[in-house]
């Protein structure tokens, strides 16, 4: 079996488990309970990911990371604005 199958498989599962909690955040703009420190450490590893599996050809690890940053810097921006209230 191809190792690629493993990590598109494994790239799926955890992007998947990401998208209900940050969904909720999105829809009710709430970020009270999210830690700025936490989310900022979270959105640059997962921006590190991203360049990792580019620079390595990582095709799971790339894509799977970039559709969490995406999602991942929208929250945290919310969460940033949310200092501006």
């Amino acid at each position: 079996m191809n190792a690629d199958l493993f990590g598109y498989i494994a790239a799926t599962l955890t992007t998947i488990s990401f998208f209900p909690q940050a969904l909720k955040t999105l829809r009710s703009r709430d970020t009270h309970a999210i830690s700025l420190r936490m989310y900022l450490l979270f959105t640059s590893g997962v921006a590190f990911w991203s360049i990792y599996g580019w620079m390595v050809g990582d095709g799971p690890v790339l894509i799977a990371n970039l559709i969490i940053l995406i999602t991942a810097v929208i929250v945290l921006g919310f969460k940033l604005m949310s200092y501006r209230k």
